[in-house]
């Protein structure tokens, strides 16, 4: 990708860039207009400059995945993407007005006001729930609201779409999101419950009408996992006058386990429309936490619970196998990588539910200090993420069973057998340059995978005739 082509008064696409309004910390966001577009717009430029998270560019990846695919009141309306080849970008309605994290210095909020607002998002929860999507990241600054009432969710970098790749999980083990609003089985590596979003909305609620949040501020992974087995103070234990209704949904969408919440966000959202027939259990009356007994068998059968996690999304996965195959970007790999095509493409003949993940490997130094971009100033992430995707075209895949994905390594070998073990990848197809006296003496990538993946492994060496004229 060349160097950002974003500045005031630049002509993109039809689009006129006017003024960033807001720098955020994986995006810009800035004012466009369109002739042929009657309403107000903002474009959303992914942060891809030197040092900044590659991350960054994997979260924008599912937001030009899954904007274009939304649709309804719930959801700013999509004009236009721009893929990573010239300048990445999404066109997006602008909301009017500010989002619900500016009502943070007027907390708490009456019981009414919040249970108005919280019955508001649980319905735009639904209706995107509806569409398949999981937002994972629901807090006051990814909410707004339009002038007609309806809650409107924004930022959907970190979103899971049940039909789409999700990136975020076969590319980085830790979770991302905002800590204090983060579900607990998130932390076992659980990204397709939509009751996941019910407990941000339930953390949301408790913070709105009691000024505390429910675990702290805590950002730390370890202050993070403690969700896992202590729960918070209920909110009587706050205030007094906290109805017992609104307690009783307030701790059950923010119960550990996701079998205890809510089923539906449209269950969730009745109840808050309709507080008088909410029906009230022990969980309503409480005032202390769960006793010392009870956080320490949670404790104790994290084990069980783990397994149990990592088993579910096991299944998941497997429900179609999944193909590797690992592929050299660098100058001289042409028929290395047509070889590569050849018998990707015979595999897939046979297996047609397979999903198929491009992969590449760029090598960072062992004492030096690697830059990002090139010496033309582009990301190199970047680069070879489009190189990949020019690659896979000929296969002509459906985009729901192809993903991309460009690893950062000291070990290309290891960086390979980590990212199979990690997404139960069931074949990898890797190549295999000539051999030389180097790759003699230390032994070469493909040799290693083959050695050491728990997996079928195809290795693939070019014609000699084709090698020598590369």
């Amino acid at each position: 990708m060349a160097k950002s082509l974003i500045e005031p008064g630049v002509e993109l696409d039809g689009f006129t860039i006017g003024e960033c309004v807001h720098q955020g910390g994986m995006a810009t966001l800035w004012t466009v207009t369109h002739p042929g577009i009657n309403v107000p717009l903002l474009m959303k430029v992914p942060r891809v400059a030197e040092g900044e998270d590659p991350a960054a560019i994997v979260s924008f990846e599912m937001e030009q995945m899954i904007v274009p695919r939304l649709a309804g009141p719930h959801v700013p309306g999509c004009f236009g993407t721009g893929d990573f080849d010239r300048q990445p970008y999404v066109v997006m309605e602008r909301i009017p007005g500010k989002t619900l994290y500016s009502r943070i210095d007027e907390l708490p909020l009456s019981y009414e006001e919040a249970r108005v607002i919280g019955g508001q998002i649980a319905t735009a929860l639904a209706d995107l729930h509806r569409q398949n999507v999981i937002h994972h990241d629901i807090k006051p600054s990814s909410i707004m609201f339009r002038p007609s009432g309806e809650c409107v969710l924004i930022d959907f970098g970190l979103s899971h779409h049940n039909q789409l790749p999700d990136l975020l999980q076969e590319e980085f083990r830790l979770p991302y999101g905002t800590a204090p609003y983060m579900a607990p089985e998130r932390l076992r590596g659980v990204r397709d419950d939509p009751r996941s979003d019910l407990f941000s909305l339930g953390v949301l609620l408790y913070f709105f009408t009691t000024g505390e949040r429910p675990f702290g501020e805590s950002e730390t992974l370890r202050g993070m996992k403690r969700r896992l087995w202590r729960d918070p103070y209920p909110p009587r234990k706050l205030k007094a006058d906290y109805p017992p209704w609104l307690q009783e949904i307030v701790l059950r969408c923010i119960e550990i386990e996701p079998t205890w919440r809510h089923p539906t966000a449209s269950q969730l959202a009745f109840e808050l429309a309709h507080p008088e027939q909410v029906k009230l259990t022990s969980r309503a009356e409480r005032l202390r936490r769960d006793p010392l007994s009870t956080v320490w068998r949670r404790r104790f059968n994290q084990g069980m619970t783990v397994q149990r996690a990592k088993s579910d999304v096991s299944e998941q996965l497997a429900s179609g196998p999944i193909l590797v195959v690992a592929i050299d970007t660098e100058e001289g790999s042409t028929a290395l990588n047509e070889c590569l095509r050849r018998t990707a493409a015979q595999l897939l003949s046979t297996l047609p539910s397979a999903r198929l993940a491009c992969l590449n490997v760029l090598k960072l130094g062992r004492v030096t200090i690697d830059r990002t971009l090139d010496e033309q100033g582009n990301n190199k992430h970047i680069d070879r993420l489009v190189a990949l995707r020019h690659w896979a075209q000929p296969l002509g895949l459906d985009e729901s069973r192809l993903t991309a994905h460009v690893l950062e390594a000291v070990d290309p070998a290891a960086a390979i057998l980590e990212f199979t073990r990690a997404n139960s990848v069931d074949h990898i197809v890797i190549g295999a340059r000539q051999s030389s006296m180097l790759r003699a003496l230390l032994g070469s990538v493909s040799a290693k995978v083959a050695a050491e993946a728990a997996c079928t492994v195809t290795v693939v060496r070019p014609p000699p005739s084709a090698a020598k004229q590369d």
